[in-house]
């Protein structure tokens, strides 16, 4: 190890960012592979960061114990980074991608995490996350080849068939793909003593009231932080629980002993609930499609509305997220068209990542049930009511007349992101979480 803690900016490093892989990328390559039915596997390099090449000029002292007697006073120059250098992770990566390059693969328009290399008609995709590495293809013949190139320039552990990735369980069948985290959720459940805890329906009732209960008795910041934390971990294969999470997370700062009463109502419903997880079915469509919702001055401190966008492959949920706006919404129309400019670019990102592993789509339907906002992104003329909207919310505008995306009318009863949006019964809560892929396993 390295005492990194001491190096000084400008002399010791410059550089220290490393492109980290999103887990969204993650579930749309195992979209893909399931689509195109192949096994992902995953391997490991050892001490990864002792092979990157460092260009500054670094010492270090002798380690303690290890000292040459005779040269007592000396230091080592460093040729190679060790781990505890800021600059290291870059370094690693630097030094793998240049290798993967430089042997004929191509690096993805998008992700800089993402290799891919064409042998004819068969593609074999490459996504690294620091030093563990993700790879499959349809011609089983180029996963070996890949393996054997791998070991013969670093030390590689193969872990075989890909089936536990950061936090994720993964479960690849002849019928799909499942990912779950019961796992991780079992060890939440046991770590807040709440896994014999009644079991709960849904995570929050439809006439739960979460506010800022300025005179209610204060909860330990610590603990409600951390179950939080946690929580939010856990929406990464859980988007059933992301709207009560998201809900009680915005009371972190000063909790009250109402608020920590909702969370622990989470983790009632989780006990009950801890192996659900995505199924990606084989015989799913492979169309983008995205929906977007918003929750009109939802927020009810400061009155700004709340942005719900899901966007799937088929049946399968790729991406999901649930944020406040960055300014109050003055109609239902305002809110939801934000909402949908919000949804249009994480398709334009699934849109370019695909294109990589070599699809095309045009007029990717965005689905809204709000007629004004749908308008409004079809209407070139700038009505003086939506003149305060901020410019970048206006992409999607051209976007909608160049063909590349196509807002679309959805019906409330039919808009998947309602289970973002607000707490639902119990009938339509099951319903919405199986149209969007949430299940038990098979």
């Amino acid at each position: 190890m390295a005492k990194g803690y001491s190096q000084s900016e400008g002399i010791d490093y410059d550089e220290t960012y490393a492109p980290v892989v999103h887990l969204k990328a993650i579930r749309l390559l195992l979209a893909y592979a399931c689509h195109n039915d192949f096994k992902l596997f995953q391997m490991d390099v050892k001490s990864a960061f002792l092979n990157g090449e460092i260009k500054e000029e670094v010492y270090v002292d002798q380690p303690p114990v290890f000292e040459d007697p005779k040269k007592h006073d000396h230091v080592y120059k460093l040729d190679k980074a060790l781990y505890g250098l800021k600059q290291a992770p870059k370094a690693w990566y630097e030094r793998l991608s240049q290798f993967l390059i430089e042997k004929g693969y191509r690096k993805g328009k998008v992700d800089t995490t993402l290799f891919l290399k064409e042998h004819g008609t068969e593609l074999l995709i490459v996504q690294i996350y620091v030093d563990d590495i993700i790879f499959g293809s349809t011609n089983n013949t180029l996963c070996n080849e890949f393996a054997e190139l791998m070991k013969g320039e670093f030390e590689m552990s193969m872990m075989g068939e890909l089936t536990f990735f950061l936090g994720l369980q993964i479960r690849q069948t002849s019928e799909g793909t499942f990912i779950h985290q019961e796992k991780y959720t079992k060890q939440l459940l046991k770590k807040y003593e709440l896994s014999n805890s009644k079991h709960l329906s849904t995570p929050m009732s439809t006439n739960a009231i979460v506010e800022k209960d300025e005179t209610g008795k204060d909860a330990y910041p610590s603990l409600y932080r951390s179950m939080i934390g946690s929580l939010l971990y856990l929406t990464t294969s859980r988007p059933d629980i992301l709207f009560s999470v998201c809900l009680c997370a915005r009371y972190q700062s000063a909790p009250k002993e109402s608020h920590l009463t909702h969370v622990k109502m989470i983790f009632q419903y989780l006990s009950g609930t801890t192996n659900l997880g995505l199924w990606y079915s084989k015989r799913s469509s492979f169309d983008v499609v995205g929906y977007s919702d918003a929750d009109f001055a939802g927020y009810k401190i400061d009155r700004k509305s709340i942005s719900r966008t899901c966007q799937l492959l088929g049946d399968m949920l790729i991406s999901w997220h649930s944020k406040k706006q960055a300014s109050v919404a003055l109609s239902t129309a305002e809110a939801e068209y934000v909402a949908a400019a919000s949804c249009c670019a994480q398709l334009l990102w699934m849109r370019q990542q695909l294109e990589d592993y070599g699809f095309k789509f045009d007029n990717i339907p965005i689905r809204c049930d709000n007629t004004s906002a749908i308008n409004l992104t079809k209407n070139l003329v700038q009505h003086s009511r939506f003149k305060h909207i901020e410019l970048r919310h206006h992409f999607i505008r051209d976007l909608v007349q160049n063909g590349s995306i196509a807002v679309e009318y959805v019906s409330t009863e039919t808009q998947l992101c309602d289970i973002f949006t607000k707490p639902l019964n119990f009938e339509k809560f099951s319903k919405l979480s199986v149209e969007l892929g949430i299940c038990y396993p098979f």
